[in-house]
């Protein structure tokens, strides 16, 4: 009985919230930490569902931006949250996208590393860099 509580339990915790709660999931790996990332409207989703040590969100949200602009096609504005659970504003208007494409964006897995590479953008800002490949 146990056992198939914890499982019920470790389900859960992949579930999107409420607003995000009936999106499909595409799961996207970014050095080291793995989100399962859904997108509605102009938000995406990113929940963090391997085991991590991340108190804050400050090493995690790169990581979660990236995956969220992997997936939903989209440069990410701004990213709010925890280590656990972000959301992100999306750059881009989506329908508009798919329509201009006259396809569906794709939505594959993907594999990222950190490159070691620190792009310094004026000083104060600056971004790391990955490089991501769809498996």
């Amino acid at each position: 009985m146990i056992r198939y509580l914890s499982l019920l339990v470790l389900a859960a915790c992949s579930a999107g919230t409420p607003h995000f709660r009936d999106v499909p999931a595409t799961r996207v790996a970014v050095n080291g930490s793995v989100f399962d990332v859904r997108v509605r409207g102009e938000l995406a989703e990113a929940v963090r569902i391997n085991m991590q040590y991340a108190p804050r969100l400050g090493p995690i949200r790169d990581r979660a931006a990236l995956a969220m602009a992997q997936v939903s096609g989209c440069p990410i504005l701004d990213v709010l949250g925890d280590a656990a659970v972000t959301v992100g504003v999306l750059g881009c208007d989506r329908e508009m996208a798919e329509r201009l494409l006259l396809t569906a964006i794709s939505r594959p897995n993907y594999e990222c590393v950190d490159t070691g590479v620190f792009d310094d953008i004026g000083g104060d800002y600056g971004y790391q860099v990955f490089e991501c490949t769809p498996y």
